[in-house]
């Protein structure tokens, strides 16, 4: 596989925007090597802080430097960051502090390191918080767009990013936009089903809708990269013209993005069926080609669900 691990791009953009924003910090809880922090630290010295294995300390940290004006971005594994959920939720959340989380190692690609080390249940337990912006870049330039956004806004973010490299998706005038989500297939008319996909699992989605397509059937792809606020707007548009909806993504079944499109679609009282497609239970150690295939996010496998559901 081509392209970068969206981690990687995290640790290259962050460092290139320090150059010319001196206010931002970076954290890290022991972390560096694995969460692509390590250029920064080269560059900036002064500016990076190591917090050993104390996300809890890294977070609160995190919160009183930007009430200080700086601008944090705390990095740690996604479920890592996660479990401090109490002090995410007072010190950040609440308190509505300018801290930029990164979460990296989401989801069952991260692969050999296992199911302890898997971020699947993140995007459920910070969907819920007022004041978070949910970014989840499905490739590298995708995500330097979504690290130069971050950097700039003011409030809490949190970055989901991967272990494992992903293909590029865009081109070189993608135009990354928080909140509004990126079609890349879009079919003409009626389409047997739409696909709103996120994260490490989109381009596998487009590559089987592209077998798909030569087969005859009409589909939506959509790349939902911001996970909150989520663009209803194009949900309930695509929903209105779609025969049904399927969401994939690389995090548990339950409170992500198959959750978050099925309310957008139940509250606007739209009579079309939504399948959700997603991770049920804990991970597993392998490759992450080999999770991806066992848990269902290959090409053949989203190819081979796909038609399935179309027949029914």
């Amino acid at each position: 596989m081509g392209g970068k691990a969206t981690r990687q791009s995290f640790g290259e953009a962050v460092a290139a925007l320090a150059e010319t924003n001196p206010n931002i910090v970076v954290m890290d809880a022991d972390l560096g090597k694995s969460t692509m922090t390590g250029t920064f630290q080269k560059k900036f010295p002064e500016r990076y802080f190591e917090f050993g294995i104390a996300e809890q300390n890294m977070i609160s940290t995190a919160a009183g430097m930007a009430m200080g004006g700086k601008v944090p971005f705390a990095a740690s594994f996604a479920c890592f960051l996660v479990n401090r959920f109490e002090t995410v939720r007072m010190s950040v959340s609440y308190s509505n502090t300018n801290v930029k989380l990164v979460g990296t190692h989401a989801g069952v690609g991260i692969g050999e390191d296992g199911n302890s080390q898997m971020g699947l249940e993140d995007i459920a337990l910070l969907r819920p918080l007022p004041n978070f912006t949910i970014l989840q870049p499905a490739d590298d330039l995708e995500a330097r767009q979504a690290v130069a956004w971050s950097a700039e806004h003011k409030g809490p973010v949190y970055l989901r990013l991967t272990r494992q490299k992903l293909e590029d998706l865009h081109g070189a005038d993608y135009k990354f936009r928080v909140g509004k989500g990126d079609v890349l297939k879009a079919a003409k008319g009626t389409a047997d089903v739409t696909i709103f996909a996120t994260g490490g699992v989109v381009y596998n989605a487009l590559k089987a809708v592209e077998e798909l397509e030569k087969e005859g059937l009409a589909v939506n792809l959509v790349n939902i990269h911001t996970l909150k606020p989520l663009d209803k707007e194009l949900i309930l548009s695509l929903a209105g013209s779609s025969k049904m909806i399927l969401t994939i993504e690389d995090h548990n079944i339950v409170g992500g993005l198959g959750s978050a499109v099925s309310e957008t679609v139940a509250e606007a009282g739209f009579p079309v069926k939504v399948r959700r497609h997603g991770v049920e239970g804990f991970g597993e150690s392998g490759s992450p080609a080999e999770l991806y295939e066992k848990f269902g996010f290959s090409p053949s496998k989203i190819k081979e669900l796909i038609k399935t559901l179309v027949k029914k």
